[in-house]
């Protein structure tokens, strides 16, 4: 039904009436004065009508095209929204490789320690076995000079050590036997020395071996962050263009809703229309016959429109378990008992150069030098739990990021067994409403280790 309008309704009322009074019965003068009457309020409807509608044409027509603006771009934003979690999987499928490299690092720094080690170990033996071969050389020092003269000069030497011919010969016996310990100690000591040369040789080929792996460990160290960088790279644009369809989107959708304000009014105001013509309706029922009554109702009945719906949805998000930040099993456990009383973290004794990596995804809270512990670097896991981690030689994170479980927060310091120095150990604890708990039953097994 056209929209009529206040206007409109009272002179479709005026017609309604003309045309109940010529099908009354009235005289021809009645009826010839209805017609004309009639043919006026059609031309005067026709009029009154024509504005509104090309109106409400022309609103229908632009919020049609704002709808397909908006369709278009919530198209695009779900084109982004697929591209993203195609750029989500990748990265899951990337974790899966970073934990297989994980491993691979893992082990490759276990190696490094246990080479670094066995350097330590045979440092410690060379060490013995040079004051071992001073000490026997320094007790031959003293007779040899003897036991040269003697070989040379037997008599002179003998009548040298004393007059008495007895105490002479008990001489000669006696430094017989010297000679025989001396023979044995000089065979022992060849043989110490050989041992000797034999453990320089194979600390030699550890000094390579430890080199070797070194050099493996920060290759596998250079892969893992070139991954990260790649997986952060593609899912920071995937999210840029994600936020970007939908900024566009919401612009579309006020746009729309403007102009379903416009549509709202025009149709408040036919409902008006409605109601008044519905209240004529019901006076024209007592006034008129039951017929016109019906036709009233009719044209009540033309003038009503149905409505519409949306709907809204929601999404979920989920947490990860507590990484390791470094391979290998604690030197030392919580509540141990130290000099200091018990120990209120974990104590690790990683390879020299190890990468140390976040055992929660959370923000940087503190990242700098304090008091005697070094480096110390706390993280906000969440919640009422805090990580703090102590010991390492460089830090690669700032205060304020937030970073994910696994990734690099920085390295532990090299360390040559033969410096002298204490070997370089990482200090690890865990916070719970400002208390340190243990954090060996959070810390994810080996095999379910993932980085992020």
């Amino acid at each position: 039904m056209p929209y009529l309008g206040r206007r409109g309704a009272r002179v479709g009322v005026i017609c309604f009436r003309a045309r109940a009074d010529c099908r009354g019965g009235f005289a021809a003068y009645r009826c010839l004065a209805g017609a004309g009457l009639l043919a006026g309020c059609i031309l005067s409807s026709s009029f009154a009508q024509a504005p509104h509608r090309a109106d409400a044409r022309a609103t229908r027509e632009q919020m049609q095209e704002a709808e397909r603006a908006r369709t278009a771009e919530l198209a695009a934003q779900r084109a982004g929204t697929v591209r993203a979690k195609q750029a989500a999987a990748a990265e899951r499928h990337l974790a899966a490789d970073r934990v297989a490299a994980l491993s691979r690092l893992r082990a490759t720094e276990a190696n490094t320690a246990a080479t670094a080690a066995r350097v330590e170990t045979l440092l410690a033996r060379e060490n013995a076995a040079e004051q071992g071969l001073l000490a026997r050389a320094e007790d031959l020092a003293v007779l040899l000079p003897v036991l040269h003269r003697l070989s040379r000069h037997p008599a002179e030497t003998l009548l040298a050590l004393h007059p008495d011919q007895g105490l002479a010969v008990r001489g000669v016996l006696i430094l017989r036997g010297l000679a025989t310990r001396f023979e044995q100690d000089a065979a022992a000591l060849r043989t110490e020395q050989a041992a000797l040369a034999r453990t320089r040789e194979t600390l030699g080929a550890e000094r390579l071996r430890l080199r070797a792996a070194l050099a493996a460990q920060a290759a596998i160290g250079a892969a893992l962050d070139r991954d990260l960088h790649a997986v952060q790279t593609m899912r920071r644009e995937q999210e840029e263009i994600a936020e970007a369809a939908a900024r566009q989107a919401a612009i579309q959708a006020g746009r729309a809703e403007s102009l379903r304000a416009a549509i709202a009014e025009i149709e408040a105001q036919r409902r008006a229309a409605e109601g008044q013509a519905r209240a004529e309706a019901t006076r024209a029922i007592r006034e008129r016959r039951a017929q016109d009554a019906v036709a009233a109702r009719r044209r009540e009945a033309a003038l009503a429109r149905p409505s519409g719906a949306g709907t809204i949805a929601a999404g979920a998000h989920s947490r990860g378990q507590l990484l390791a930040p470094v391979g290998g099993s604690p030197a030392r456990s919580f509540g141990e008992v130290t000099g200091a009383g018990p120990a209120t973290g974990l104590i690790y004794r990683p390879a020299p150069g190890a990468r140390i990596v976040a055992p929660c995804a959370g923000r940087v809270m503190f990242a700098a030098p304090f008091r005697s512990f070094g480096l110390l670097l706390i993280i906000d896991c969440g919640g009422p739990y805090h990580g703090v981690l102590a010991g390492m030689e460089r830090l690669d994170v700032k205060p304020g990021r937030t970073v994910e479980a696994g990734e690099k927060l920085g390295v532990m310091a090299d360390w040559d067994p033969r410096s002298g120095n204490a070997r370089p150990t990482l200090y690890l604890e865990l916070w719970r409403d400002g208390r340190p708990i243990d954090p060996a039953p959070w810390l994810a097994r080996p095999e379910a280790s993932r980085p992020g």
